[in-house]
């Protein structure tokens, strides 16, 4: 026991000591008061240190955030077994070898009932010391979920901003270089060039601070920017827009199409006699950008920022992934639609923030259980006193007994046996054989 436990423990076998000695004692004197004392700290000091002793050995073995079941089942038998013995050694030590009572009747008659009572009121006690270890032990739990889940939230967000402060400069610079690159070749396409330019860079600045904008706010983007490269390239690279109006409203990352165009023309080789031909278009839940494989002999190594920022990007906002094909003829990009725009929204359903959520929905079941159950222990034996105290011919205390004790067993199989959480156990089963079916 820690030493703050113990000074409360010594208090309040104190207390209990002149209570018994001032409201239960006949003879007033001052062995008396120390003899009071001295049983109430008998009690107290056993009781506390037994109970602390096998809660602190249970929760060595059984977790009761991982185990909570079996944790919950063995101490329930081991608090039982052991306040009860605790109990009767006390009682043995203050009945026989203090106040120097036949031990004949210790089981049977007034030290029966001394026996009955200590029990019921010593597993009161030992409850609320559980249910106090219960709540500890889970509270550090959520406690350590939630700064996870922020140092989690954090870097996600710290990484996303770093992505995308990537892209202002990476387009600028490309686009300076085809600027640079006109202003020789043809002047006039150079001012239409520059006029076209300053539209795409104002659409970069808009969706500077947004995590995910629509396909149709994407794909007009794409097309204007397309307008550029033609610009260009002339008839040595063709486009081809194919994507579903009922596609239009859902989500992508934002230039996400610029960068994957890019990637397009950097890695591939377009004249008027072999033409580039990309083509955009949506299928299956994924936007796909497809181009003939035409790879240039020698290409300079690339500064890592057109495909891995996008596979980036979408890792931090959803599980699911950017596929990239290949084979003889073509080069082929698909990236996922999101129906979500807010990435809170899109991520709540990670492992994580589940387990946060069953374990806050967890702890709520077993809180309501554990005080219907506190509530037992404490309303019963004081009905049973009372019962016995007045009547004890007319035992009417076990109808509610029985009643209440009925409810108590359907509340506990709902919480750690046969309930909701066998429902939903039996649903997932059912699913995960129907998937593996498919």
């Amino acid at each position: 026991m820690k030493r703050k436990s113990l000074i409360t423990v010594f208090w309040l076998s104190f207390f209990v000591g002149i209570s018994t000695f001032v409201f239960f004692t006949e003879e007033k004197t001052a062995e008396a008061l120390f003899l009071n004392i001295g049983v109430a700290a008998l009690y107290c000091i056993t009781l506390s240190m037994g109970n602390s002793w096998i809660n602190a050995q249970l929760s060595k073995k059984f977790s009761w955030v991982e185990q909570t079941r079996t944790r919950t089942i063995l101490g329930i038998i081991a608090t039982i077994l052991l306040n009860t013995f605790l109990v009767l050694l006390c009682n043995y030590i203050n009945l026989i070898l203090i106040q120097k009572q036949d031990f004949r009747g210790f089981f049977s008659g007034n030290m029966g009932f001394i026996n009955w009572f200590g029990i019921n009121i010593a597993l009161i006690i030992s409850l609320f010391l559980h249910a106090k270890n219960f709540m500890e032990e889970w509270k550090k739990s959520t406690r350590k979920e939630v700064v996870e889940q922020k140092l989690i939230a954090t870097s996600a967000n710290a990484q996303f901003e770093s992505l995308k402060n990537q892209l202002d400069p990476h387009f600028l610079f490309n686009s300076l270089n085809v600027l640079s690159s006109l202003i020789d070749e043809n002047p006039a396409q150079a001012q239409h060039f520059t006029a076209s330019m300053s539209k795409i860079y104002r659409y970069i600045l808009e969706q500077k601070d947004k995590e995910l904008v629509t396909v149709e706010e994407e794909i007009d983007f794409a097309k204007t920017y397309c307008e550029l490269l033609k610009t260009r390239f002339e008839d040595s690279v063709n486009f081809e827009f194919k994507v579903n109006d009922e596609d239009l409203k859902f989500f992508v990352v934002p230039l996400s199409l610029q960068l994957l165009l890019e990637n397009c023309i950097k890695h591939n080789y377009a004249t008027s006699q072999k033409p580039l031909n990309i083509i955009i278009y949506s299928e299956n839940g994924f936007l796909f950008v497809e181009n003939n494989l035409q790879a240039r002999e020698q290409v300079k190594e690339s500064a890592g920022i057109g495909l891995s920022n996008i596979v980036q990007r979408y890792a931090l906002l959803t599980k699911q992934n950017v596929f990239i094909e290949k084979s003889a003829v073509f080069f082929r990009v698909k990236i996922p639609m999101l129906t979500q725009k807010h990435p809170a929204m899109i991520t709540k359903n990670t492992p994580e923030s589940l387990a946060y959520e069953n374990a806050t929905k967890r702890v709520k079941e077993l809180k309501s259980f554990y005080g219907n159950l506190t509530s037992y222990c404490l309303v019963i034996p004081f009905l049973v006193f009372v019962n016995l105290w007045t009547s004890p011919q007319n035992q009417w205390f076990w109808w509610p007994m029985l009643g209440w004790g009925i409810g108590l067993a359907s509340h506990a199989l709902r919480v750690f046996g046969i309930g909701k959480n066998w429902e939903e156990k039996q649903i997932q089963r059912i699913l995960d054989r129907e998937n593996n079916k498919k």
